[in-house]
């Protein structure tokens, strides 16, 4: 049975949240972009912290897996600085700031 984009975005989310180890009182702060299907058999999921530009792109397929080479894009590069990250909490500041720093 195939997936459908809710369960696709469940799985992609839990799948970066897992990746990083995300606390459950900070869980609230990502979000499901958009899911969509490619082709017959996966799809690509968008997601996003609340309230910011980056977004990570996660292909899931139809078994429920993801692929751990996952897409993040930015339009703030890590030399820009961090002044966006000071209302949010340290761990999810560190996910993006590590993300940014690593592309």
């Amino acid at each position: 049975m195939l997936l459908t984009a809710t369960d696709a975005g469940r799985i992609a989310l839990e799948f970066i949240l897992a990746e990083w180890n995300i606390l459950e009182e900070d869980r609230e702060w990502f979000v499901i972009i958009s899911s969509r299907l490619v082709g017959q058999s996966w799809y690509i999921v968008e997601l996003a912290i609340e309230g910011f530009p980056d977004r990570w792109y996660v292909q899931v397929y139809d078994t429920g897996e993801c692929d751990p080479n996952y897409t993040f894009i930015s339009p703030i590069s890590g030399s820009e600085g961090y002044i966006d990250l000071t209302n949010i909490p340290h761990l999810v500041a560190e996910v993006l700031v590590s993300e940014r720093n690593s592309r």
